[in-house]
């Protein structure tokens, strides 16, 4: 069963802990759930939500590790991803680790920083800078050995069986 949340513990690792658990039985290797569960659990902890309640979901699958109750039932090798399953439906699914690890045997490349300097002045430390600084540096070019194009920033669609997706740049080559 889950830890009890000591006081003051961040939200989201309280939703997303009980929302796992009220799915989750010894020996399961993947089940799903609906998105109104962050709702009805935050409404049940009497927790405030903020007005996208999407990035619970987004922070457990880009940024944050799941919390220690829910790591503590996976397998050795084995670690939980959330994964879309449809339009607000997610998946909780036992696959290897997937960590990617630096090798020291590998050469480094240096790239001059060509960055504005004004951009670099203003840039705040999130996704939008990093891609900024991606795209002035043109990285993609220089790893790709071809001259590529930045043709849409934030492109949204759906996908069957996987529901909504966002594209943070997509470029052309």
């Amino acid at each position: 069963m889950p830890a009890v949340q000591p006081k003051g513990a961040n939200r989201y690792a309280a939703i997303i802990e009980k929302i796992f658990f009220a799915h989750w039985k010894k020996g399961l290797k993947e089940f799903e759930f609906d998105r109104s569960e962050i709702k009805d659990w935050a409404k049940t902890l009497k927790i405030e939500l903020p007005d996208n309640i999407g990035d619970l979901i987004y922070s457990f699958r880009f940024r944050t590790p799941l919390p220690a109750a829910i790591r503590e039932t996976e397998t050795k090798g084995m670690q939980w991803h959330i994964q879309l399953a449809g339009r607000a439906r997610y998946r909780f699914k036992l696959a290897k680790e997937n960590r990617i690890v630096p090798r020291a045997e590998l050469i480094t490349i240096k790239v001059p920083d060509a960055t504005p300097e004004l951009i670099g002045a203003y840039a705040l430390d999130d996704e939008q800078a990093l891609l900024a600084i991606v795209r002035y540096n043109r990285l993609v070019d220089i790893f790709l050995s071809l001259t590529t194009y930045s043709l849409q920033n934030h492109l949204r669609t759906t996908v069957k069986g996987i529901g909504q997706i966002e594209v943070d740049e997509l470029y052309v080559g």
